[in-house]
């Protein structure tokens, strides 16, 4: 299954995503993201500075105002 990095405050949306077997790393720090092949994040942060450096070459899902089914949807969407 595929590898999704998820922003550490999301931990129902890490649980669903575990539950349908795939591998899911923490985000904690941008370089946790690298080798993902989609990210999660609750969209909760802002880029105040406007910097806009990759550190992954899937797609990033915002989640802000999904359920984790409606998340794990999304990614698996993505990853097809």
């Amino acid at each position: 299954m595929a590898k999704i990095g998820v922003e550490q405050s999301l931990t129902n949306i890490q649980q669903a995503l575990k539950e349908k077997g795939h591998e899911v790393v923490e985000l904690r720090q941008e370089s946790d993201a690298t080798n993902c092949d989609c990210c999660v994040v609750s969209g909760l942060d802002s880029n105040m500075m406007g910097m806009h450096d990759t550190y992954t070459k899937g797609s990033v899902i915002d989640a802000n105002g999904m359920s984790a089914d409606e998340v794990c949807q999304h990614v698996e969407s993505k990853l097809k």
